[in-house]
């Protein structure tokens, strides 16, 4: 077994065990294994390869992980802002690596769409039950946010299209909390499931796109030197 291979059964091991912890409510595990979990899935990524902006954003996404270990309101503040620069430099790698034309247009528009109406919708739902003081930064955060989970579904396959929309699911999770509507049972679980599950897709489904894209050249490469 390779090394990636190696750091990607550490991630999943470390997911198992927080999600694990979050099931039984023990805290104290959750708070360890959770700062873990982004380290380890970039480390995999470096090791194959992945671009700039892709560990940028996983990296932030630690950052936001572990900031929102703390319920204080600067500290979620902050956490969101790391996951907003997040999502900046996996705008910028779609950007960069991403295809115009990775699904067709028709479906590229009624994914705006449904993504637009998504977003108007639940800012206009949480917007009374916010805090003041988040309103405004967590209506911005959503459309960044949104505008990313577009960019996945269009730019570059399957795979980080689901990821996109899991990571949009799981902030909404969040926000839902924050604004003191009805929770499932053990939430936490959920929003880390769904988290957990996007960063891993988004990462995993970049990677995929960006190395099929490489292999065709390595094999003509290959080709001309023999």
């Amino acid at each position: 077994m390779n090394r990636a291979r190696l750091v990607l059964a550490a991630f999943a091991l470390t997911a198992a065990v927080d999600l694990a912890c979050l099931a039984a409510g023990f805290d104290a595990g959750h708070t360890v294994a959770k700062p873990l979990l982004m380290p380890s899935l970039a480390l995999w990524a470096a090791l194959r390869r992945a671009p700039r902006p892709l560990l940028a954003a996983l990296l932030f996404g630690w950052g936001g992980d572990v900031l929102l270990l703390s319920g204080a309101e600067p500290a979620f503040l902050a956490g969101m802002a790391s996951f907003a620069a997040g999502h900046v430099c996996w705008l910028l790698l779609f950007r960069a690596h991403g295809s115009r034309y990775a699904v067709p247009r028709a479906r590229a528009g009624l994914l705006a769409l449904a993504y637009a109406g998504a977003l108007v919708t639940t800012v206009a739902l949480l917007w009374p039950d916010l805090p003041a003081g988040l309103r405004v930064p967590v209506a911005g955060y959503s459309l960044l946010l949104t505008a990313m989970a577009y960019g996945a579904g269009t730019r570059l396959g399957l795979y980080t299209g689901l990821g996109g929309a899991l990571f949009l699911l799981s902030d909404t999770l969040i926000a839902t909390g924050v604004a003191g509507w009805p929770q499932p049972p053990r939430p936490d679980f959920w929003i880390m499931l769904t988290y957990i599950a996007a960063q891993a897709l988004l990462a995993g489904g970049a990677l995929g796109a960006l190395n099929a894209r490489r292999a065709p050249a390595a094999t003509y490469g290959e080709m001309r030197v023999a």
